[in-house]
């Protein structure tokens, strides 16, 4: 494998798809809350990215076979609104600053493909939450960021860099007339966390207009 690829499983038609990106990454914030989404829509997974930016290791199940790491797409109809989801959850980042841009590319390419105009990625950022953890979001549409600041969100003040996938999609979202928001929870990081993880579910699911169940987190 000398690129990366996606293969898709199960083909689907979706109506005005939204993508929503969660890969781990500090805190685990956008992992955790891509999996709660993912487990409160029972959404169905359609697609696997495979990319040899990944790091050289493979998993082991219960059973003792092997798979390589990869990233997940899983989707969701919504029966009651005009956006069904596609939602993207992974083992790993790519781990050279070439990889994230060939696996940021490559998850747009596939975006534009299903007829997605709008992404929204998930993260943390470093800091120590009095109470209920921030959420500051950044965005390439102002309408969009205006959505997220009335659901609860603080706009990002300038110069913080987003590291990873969660800010080069956003990035690299304007050269193909995608929209694009980011919802960082605050997170001291060093451990997984939920509570960062909900409060940018809470302002996710009122930016979409889509109600999910976040009592288990």
């Amino acid at each position: 494998m000398k690129d990366t690829t996606i293969k898709e499983t199960t083909k689907v038609e979706l109506k005005n798809p939204v993508l929503i990106e969660g890969l781990p990454g500090l805190g685990m914030v956008g992992k955790i809350a891509a999996r709660c989404l993912i487990k409160q829509l029972k959404a169905k997974r359609f697609a696997e990215l495979y990319s040899p930016h990944f790091p050289y290791y493979v998993v082991v199940n219960k059973k003792g076979s092997v798979r390589l790491l990869r990233g997940e797409f899983y989707f969701w109809k919504n029966e009651h609104g005009e956006n069904d989801l596609i939602l993207l959850i992974g083992d790993h980042q790519a781990q050279t600053i070439e990889g994230q841009y060939e696996v940021s590319d490559r998850i747009l390419i596939f975006a534009e493909e299903h007829g997605i105009k709008t992404i929204f990625t998930m993260g943390g950022y470093r800091g120590t939450a009095k109470e209920a953890p921030k959420v500051v979001a950044v965005s390439t549409s102002p309408e969009l960021l205006s959505k997220g600041s009335q659901a609860g969100a603080m706009v990002s003040p300038a110069g913080n860099p987003i590291v990873g996938t969660a800010g080069l999609l956003l990035g690299l979202a304007k050269f193909k007339n995608i929209d694009a928001l980011c919802l960082l929870g605050e997170t001291r990081g060093y451990l997984p966390d939920p509570s960062a993880a909900k409060s940018v579910l809470d302002v996710l699911q009122k930016t979409l207009g889509i109600e999910f169940d976040l009592s288990g987190l």
